[in-house]
């Protein structure tokens, strides 16, 4: 995969093995893996962070555009302060979903509907891909409101996906807003 998607205060790229330290600090909050389970468990420490970093790094040499998972980093001084994934869902790997998580430090800036807007614009535009979802707990507020700051509508509620009773949200092609002057979505080589 490789892609580098950027924003005006984010670069989207890949993990790599180096990102342990400041994946931790997401991945490992109880903050952030409460809402994560039973896709992932909270990682104990860096020792456990390197080999979901490594089973990522496989997993995105192998996708094909536009899933994949990326580190969101911010632009003023390259700190890794979250993660963004666009994965089939299960069962059966049909629907697209939108998922990203961010170190507690970073809550309440705008950046998980930042970065999940610029993968929604970037998914959208590939061939075939017509409408992106974002499956989240029903406890979980803040999940809730992003989705729906990314532009996405909720159609219902849901156990088809990880055998949880989920809220699901939409962003189609055909609703999908205009970005602002700057912030057209941006994909870079890596």
């Amino acid at each position: 995969m490789g892609e580098v998607l950027v924003t005006e205060r984010l670069k989207l790229r890949p993990w790599t093995l180096d990102d342990d330290e400041a994946a931790l600090a997401i991945f490992g909050s109880p903050d952030v893996a409460r809402w994560l389970s039973p896709a992932l468990e909270r990682v104990a420490d860096r020792q456990a962070m390197r080999p979901v970093l490594q089973q990522w790094v496989a997993e995105d040499a192998r996708a094909v555009a536009p899933s994949g998972r990326w580190a969101i980093e911010l632009v003023v001084d390259q700190r890794v302060v979250g993660g963004i994934a666009l994965l089939p869902l299960p069962p059966g790997g049909v629907d697209l979903e939108i998922g990203w998580q961010l170190a507690p430090e970073a809550w309440g800036k705008g950046l998980a509907t930042e970065a999940g807007h610029m993968v929604a614009h970037w998914a959208l535009g590939h061939p075939g891909v017509d409408e992106v979802f974002a499956v989240v707990r029903r406890t979980n507020a803040r999940g809730a409101a992003t989705a729906k700051r990314i532009g996405m509508e909720w159609v219902g509620e849901t156990d088809k996906y990880y055998d949880l009773q989920l809220n699901v949200y939409r962003l189609r092609s055909s609703d999908l807003d205009r970005p602002l002057p700057g912030q057209t979505p941006v994909a870079q080589p890596q």
